[in-house]
């Protein structure tokens, strides 16, 4: 193993032939892509063919970490799950922290590329070095915390790392995600799909082969520097540290972009049943952490009294009481927390299940459906008693959960009858909880994310909506998005955890102090470009060019309700004109493909003969 903060070695295993090899990692790539994101997308493009079914045996299924897990840097014991999604048929990669990802790292390994499909549903297992293919019969068909209690009494490790799908992976459901430590989901999507796909529950491990860096005095040195400065100390995270996400419905039902039952208001008159004081007062048991991590932003909840007692889940955070509270008119924590817990037995994206209930309760509420789609349930906004049933329904494909469990737009193709104006996403992937009708930057953002509607590539609402510039003026939010996807592509290849505001220096300085590598900001600037543009690349490959960079209708033709949005949407003229402005700071054509000129000037010059548009 090389000092150098990588292990050297990538798995290979072939579902359907029952093989496993080891190979050496690629340090070309290395150098050029770093790890996570960078090298996955890499690995994907050059290995996986252009058109490929998202869900049949061909499609390759990529686990990485990156250089920093495992080491003694703070909050860095993420991994990424890299795939094509068969939600969006995009590039995918979908994150997860807690303690799997270091166990990778200590079990041999930078990643595992999978492909094939077994004959009968198998588990990885991984332990110091080396890699076996076992029989899932017993845990097949359980839920997510059965399963990583079981397979810790099979393998005799109770210390195992699992991640595993749920029944909503075993059905295939496009928004179905892979969850590891009970309650941590790689979830967006639709991983646990490519999972049921190939017939693989789960992927276990333990490891004890830890990690070389070049000079690990100097690293502690550092490490412990910068976790009081960067971290502790600093301003911008203390109510991430006191609070964690939750802060955030306040701020986004003053600022009018809490989604509100279905996305028709931007605030909720239920919001003080669940942010961040109601979790502390109610439902709040201890503060969390993932491995190695000073922030501990995560919270345990437990549900002490009422119809949910004894419900437990981590969180909720942010996204879920948005998406899974408000928008659903839920007013209690109780209940999203007994919500979330069911997702994460069921193994399903939190995002995407609320924006899916959320279209659901407003097409009863409209008698679009009717009692009978539910199996009998009264589907209003609002009805927590029934709402906390319908992610079991969605992940086992019962009623109208036969339709929601391959998200809002295929549902909504599907029932007709106007549905298809309620779908708030794109390229069928769901939207955060953050509505662009009071931060228009966010629209860009989410139509030009190279996985689908997502707010962790750019996040411009810090700066408008949540900050002081105007949330409705369209100037400067292409350049803004261009600067956050260039910092969060070689954030997620290191892969730092979302909420640490990591500057580029300290990236340089991190990657220098792990790898040996001199690095500065303008060396990791040009590989996040690097990395952008072949994620880019790699979706024009697959299709996808400026028709799909779109804005949802809702968000044009339905103005907000009330509080400081009221009356407010994002007019397609202004949506467009940043679109053109950002193909041209990216240096792409107007359909937004990558040009010739800009992808040799990024590194990319090796891919331009395969690409067809360019010949």
């Amino acid at each position: 193993m090389a000092a150098d903060g990588y292990t050297g070695k990538v798995l290979r295993v072939d579902l359907t032939n029952e093989k496993i090899s080891t190979e050496p990692l690629n340090k070309e790539w290395a150098k050029q892509y770093v790890g996570g994101k960078g090298l996955g997308a890499k690995y994907l493009f050059e290995e996986l063919k252009p058109g490929t079914d998202p869900l049949s045996p061909d499609n390759i299924l990529s686990v990485w970490t990156g250089p920093l897990v495992g080491t003694l840097v703070p909050l860095t014991s993420r991994y990424v799950i890299v795939t094509k999604s068969p939600l969006t048929g995009t590039f995918l990669d979908s994150y997860a922290g807690g303690f799997f990802g270091p166990e990778i790292k200590y079990s041999g390994f930078d990643g595992l590329i999978i492909t094939g499909k077994a004959p009968k549903p198998v588990y990885l297992w991984l332990d110091d070095g080396k890699a076996e293919i076992r029989d899932a019969k017993n845990i097949w068909g359980k839920d997510t915390y059965a399963t990583e209690e079981i397979v810790r009494k099979e393998t005799g490790q109770k210390m195992a790392r699992v991640a595993s799908i749920g029944p909503a992976g075993e059905h295939v459901g496009l928004i179905s995600s892979v969850t590891n430590d009970l309650t941590r989901n790689a979830g967006r999507g639709g991983t646990g799909a490519v999972f049921g796909s190939k017939n693989l529950k789960a992927i276990a491990a333990k490891g004890s082969l830890g990690v070389e860096v070049p000079d690990m005095d100097g690293l502690l040195k550092m490490a412990k520097e910068m976790i009081r400065t960067d971290v502790v100390d600093n301003p911008d995270h203390a109510g991430m540290i006191t609070d964690g996400t939750p802060i955030l419905v306040e701020m986004s039902n003053d600022a009018g972009i809490l989604p509100t039952r279905n996305w028709n208001d931007g605030t909720f008159d239920g919001h003080e049943g669940i942010n961040s004081e109601a979790i502390k007062s109610r439902v709040f048991v201890r503060k969390r952490a993932c491995f190695d991590c000073a922030l501990a932003c995560g919270t345990w909840a437990k549900v002490r009294r009422g119809i949910f007692k004894d419900s437990a889940s981590e969180g909720p955070e942010y996204e879920t009481l948005g998406l899974c509270g408000s928008n659903c008119g839920i007013k209690d924590v109780e209940a999203v927390v007994k919500f979330v817990e069911e997702c994460d037995r069921e193994g399903l994206d939190s995002i995407s299940t609320g924006n899916a209930v959320a279209m659901a309760m407003e097409l009863y509420e409209k008698g679009v459906l009717s009692k009978d789609d539910f199996g009998g349930l009264d589907m209003r906004f609002g009805n927590a008693e029934a709402y906390v049933k319908m992610p079991a329904m969605i992940a086992r494909r019962q009623n109208i959960g036969a339709l929601l469990a391959d998200g809002t737009k295929r549902a909504a193709q599907k029932i007709g009858k106007g549905a298809e104006e309620m779908v708030v996403a794109v390229k069928g992937m769901e939207y955060p909880a953050y509505d662009p009708r009071g931060s228009i930057g966010m629209a860009l953002a989410y139509a030009t994310s190279d996985r689908g509607a997502c707010h962790l590539r750019a996040w411009p609402v810090a700066n408008d909506a949540y900050g002081s510039q105007d949330p409705w003026n369209p100037e400067g939010k292409a350049a803004t998005c261009v600067e956050d996807q260039t910092r969060t592509s070689i954030k997620w290849s290191f892969i730092f955890c979302d909420f640490y505001g990591v500057s580029f220096p300290n990236m340089a300085k991190y990657y220098s102090a792990v790898t040996g590598n001199p690095s500065s900001e303008e060396h990791l600037r040009s590989l996040g470009r690097r990395i952008w543009n072949l994620t880019r690349a790699f979706n024009v490959r697959e299709g996808f060019a400026r028709k799909d960079d779109t804005l949802p209708e809702k968000m044009a033709k339905s103005p907000l309700r009330s509080g400081k949005t009221q009356g407010k949407s994002v007019s397609k003229e202004s949506f467009e004109m940043m679109l053109s402005e950002y193909y041209s700071l990216w240096g792409w054509d107007s359909d937004g493909k990558p040009t010739k000129e800009t992808l040799e000037t990024v590194g990319l010059g090796d891919i331009v003969p395969r690409l067809s548009y360019l010949r």
